[in-house]
């Protein structure tokens, strides 16, 4: 079975939900064993491909987000319509999570007295600073120093700030135009592979900062995503194309290109899971999209389980925290999420009263 991709992704009928809620349910399985073992303890999958389960799923929400963040911009009728829905998208669940974090959990696990605990700075800063997403704190005052994992609370919101900074790369290309032509995106993914291949080089090994690490390696599948959009009319979906590229992986496997190969065919297997399989499984999309939430509720959660009941095996701490951090991410979305979105129309239309 084939069809093209821009056939496909004119409906909103696909397993995109399904995909991510599977990516962060993934996230929580890889984190379960840092968490219940240790920082040191050996990931899902790390042994096999070099990478984490959590990594690969990351990358399914970065190649998801950068085909259909450049959808949404190429579809805008207004910029501020499309600037809302980012904000709308990301900040409210992000704000409700922070806040539960620094003054419900926070004062319940502390080993601080109440008056300490609030005393402290820290507590405000965490708030703050994760908001802004660039300086994030993973500590509170007297909260986790004692588990296996210490200190960190929620080790999952490091990726949100590569996001909004794709996000941003997609607004520079589509106010430049490229994102409509075919032939100016791929100009600029080799300008981008370019950069990509320098900052690989061993010579720049010291020099490329942290971060800058990070974001070379979360913004590939964003750029493939995104550049499957663009060459949406070019793009066959086939379960052969994507039987062959997996081949083709598995035979550059331990060469250095292997990481790169593999994020392509990952980014590739992505779209043909989200259109070609129908029927039974695309009910699921009435259930709603329950992965942000869950992925910014699990490591909490998973924190909490080894703070309340002591050690345990990594598949204990999914056991015990994959039902809390998936009822948190239900209520999220059907009480923070949906609403906020539901709003981003009116949102927009009062901000755009005040251009002038």
């Amino acid at each position: 079975m084939s069809r093209w991709l821009g056939d496909a992704c004119g409906s909103r009928d696909n397993n995109f939900n399904l995909i991510r809620i599977s990516a962060a349910a993934a996230v929580l399985v890889s984190h379960a064993f840092p968490i219940a073992l240790g920082t040191g303890a050996i990931e899902p999958l790390q042994p096999l491909i070099g990478r984490s389960l959590g990594w690969v799923a990351v990358g399914v929400f970065f190649v998801i987000s950068g085909f259909l963040i450049a959808r949404s911009f190429d579809r805008k009728t207004r910029l501020i319509d499309w600037f809302v829905a980012r904000v709308m998208r990301l900040f409210p669940a992000l704000l409700v999570v922070v806040l539960l974090t620094a003054f419900v959990l926070g004062p319940l696990v502390t080993v601080l007295p109440e008056g300490s605990y609030f005393s402290d700075p820290w507590v405000a800063t965490y708030v703050l600073r994760n908001l802004t997403l660039v300086s994030l704190q993973y500590g509170l005052p007297g909260v986790f120093g004692e588990l296996p994992y210490p200190e960190a609370i929620n080790g999952s919101l490091w990726t949100l700030i590569h996001e909004v900074i794709c996000y941003m790369g997609v607004l520079v290309l589509g106010l430049a135009g490229i994102l409509r032509r075919p032939r100016w995106i791929a100009v600029a993914l080799v300008a981008y592979l370019a950069l990509y291949a320098a900052t690989t080089l061993p010579v720049m090994a010291e020099a490329v900062p942290e971060k800058a690490i990070a974001l070379r390696n979360l913004s590939l599948p964003f750029a493939i995503g995104m550049t499957l959009y663009v060459w949406r009319d070019r793009v066959p979906l086939s379960w052969g194309v994507c039987a062959g590229l997996g081949a083709a992986v598995a035979l550059l496997h331990g060469t250095p290109v292997f990481g790169e190969a593999f994020v392509l065919w990952l980014s590739y297997t992505v779209f043909v899971v989200a259109y070609l399989p129908g029927g039974w499984v695309r009910r699921y999309n009435t259930l709603g999209d329950y992965s942000y939430g869950l992925y910014i509720y699990a490591f909490p959660a998973q924190q909490l389980a080894v703070h309340l009941f002591g050690p345990m095996t990594p598949w204990q701490n999914m056991a015990i925290a994959f039902p809390t951090a998936l009822f948190c991410a239900i209520l999220s979305w059907r009480w923070i999420e949906k609403p906020a979105l539901a709003a981003r129309h009116r949102v927009a239309d009062s901000l755009a009263q005040y251009r002038y």
